[in-house]
Order: C-alpha cells, then structure tokens, then sequence
C-alpha cells in the first residue's frame, strides 16, 4: 500500500467519522425538540378544544347541538394526541396523563 492509499484511507475514515458524530449531534439535539413541540401542539389542541366547549356550554347550554359538536372536537383532540403520543393533556388539572382515562362526560356535570 503506497502513501497515497493510506492518506485517502485515513481521509475516508476520518470523514466518516465526522459525519456519524455530526450526525449523531443533530439526532440528539433536534430530535427532543421536535417531540416537545409535538406535545405543546397535543397540548394547545386540547386547549382550545375545551375552551370552544366551554364557551359553546355558556352560549347555547350544557346539553345543545353546540355543545355537543364542541365535545366532539375535545374528543378528537384528545384521541390524536393519545394516537400521536400516548397522552393526553388534562386542561383542568395541567397535567399530562399517560393512561387513556378521559371522562368522555367531564363536562356534563356542574
């Protein structure tokens, strides 16, 4: 093996092995920064879902055809970040919780 085959080889190596360890920065700094951004996303979803319910409550009553479009949408909101995430925030409490325990009528009662 002449010099030229060991600097290119050495070349190759240290190359790859700046691109795993660049690699593996990128993973590791961007990848938890996208999952906290998924579950502020789960988490505002669920927001507005109770605030629309709850402003569909006062206006029109607990049991009208609003209110229960509204309960839908909380609904759905909470399925896709338990889909998503396997959690589901609890706008009440400010909590996340990590077991499909949603009371589907926690708005029915005063």
């Amino acid at each position: 093996m002449n010099y030229d085959s060991k600097l290119t080889n050495w070349i190759g190596r240290k190359s790859l092995l700046s691109g795993a360890f660049l690699a593996a920065v990128f993973f590791f700094t961007v990848t938890p920064r996208i999952l906290a951004e998924d579950l502020d996303r789960c988490q505002r979803r669920v927001a507005h879902a109770e605030h629309e319910l709850h402003e569909a409550i006062e206006r029109h009553g607990r049991h009208s055809r609003q209110a229960d479009h509204e309960r839908r949408e909380l609904h759905e909101a909470r399925e896709r970040c338990w889909r998503e995430r396997h959690q589901w925030w609890d706008e009440h409490e400010h909590r996340w919780h990590t077991e499909h325990d949603w009371d589907e009528h926690d708005h029915d009662r005063d």
